[in-house]
């Protein structure tokens, strides 16, 4: 999975707006996702990759809608396809056949450039292993985002958001100096910055004890319900996928 340079780099690249073929990437109409009603949609979404032992098929023919505003969580076995699903649907990878459609835009029509600037404005990450960047405070981890898009009062909204998090004691903190339950909580003031349409979480509370993990999760739902963002959730932990609207069961590469 990505890190946290991928969010940097999609930031870097929001000026870019040409797409393969020529097509733009268009400015993201709040309104929009509630006007079409699906803000993320998946057709026919199979990948496939090369092994010693010949094509391995990691997606299998998906097909899904997802509504704004919805939270739908992703479970199933280890190796099942889930993080691959999420990165697809994310755009981070590219499918061997099918498309993806975030907020009426086909993923599958834009360059990588393309891809990046419609990341960067419309998605949110928060991953199992923080991926904070150990060189900048809590503070300028969150702000990170926000700078690169060129927000001007990014140092505002940062302070804010750690402190929705309860972080606005360690906000001169490095990532060295928080725990983990801590570190996860930077990891989604810094998703949830950006006023994201979809937020994508692999695994939030993977790396965290028990009880660590479900007021991570807990602190997840109460910022989803806050910010009405589309939550897609990868998760082994049934309690977390149960508070999900939705839930998809997934098992060699296929939805079930």
């Amino acid at each position: 999975m990505p890190t946290v340079t991928a969010q940097s780099r999609d930031a870097r690249h929001g000026d870019r707006r040409k797409g393969a073929a020529g097509s733009v990437a268009p400015e993201r109409d709040p309104q929009a996702s509630a006007a079409i009603g699906s803000v993320l949609t998946a057709e026919h979404l199979s990948k496939q990759v090369d092994s010693p032992e010949g094509p391995l098929t990691i997606v299998h023919d998906v097909s899904l809608e997802i509504l704004a505003g919805e939270s739908v969580a992703v479970v199933g076995p280890s190796g099942a396809g889930k993080s691959t699903l999420l990165a697809l649907l994310a755009g981070l990878e590219l499918p061997t056949d099918g498309r993806v459609l975030l907020e009426g835009q086909d993923l599958t029509a834009l360059d990588e450039d393309g891809r990046a600037r419609l990341r960067a404005r419309c998605v949110g990450f928060v991953f199992q292993a923080f991926h904070l960047i150990p060189a900048l405070t809590a503070l300028e981890n969150v702000m990170l985002p926000l700078e690169l898009a060129g927000h001007a009062a990014a140092r505002a909204s940062a302070l804010e958001t750690l402190r929705r998090v309860g972080l606005a004691d360690r906000t001169g903190h490095y990532p060295r100096q928080l725990s983990g339950g801590e570190q996860q909580r930077v990891a989604l003031a810094r998703a949830f910055v950006t006023k994201p349409a979809v937020l994508f979480a692999d695994e939030p509370t993977g790396n965290l004890d028990t009880t660590t993990g479900a007021r991570i999760g807990q602190l997840l739902f109460e910022m989803n319900a806050d910010s009405r963002t589309t939550l897609v959730l990868v998760t082994h932990d049934q309690d977390l996928a149960a508070r999900c609207r939705r839930v998809m069961h997934m098992e060699a590469g296929r939805l079930l």
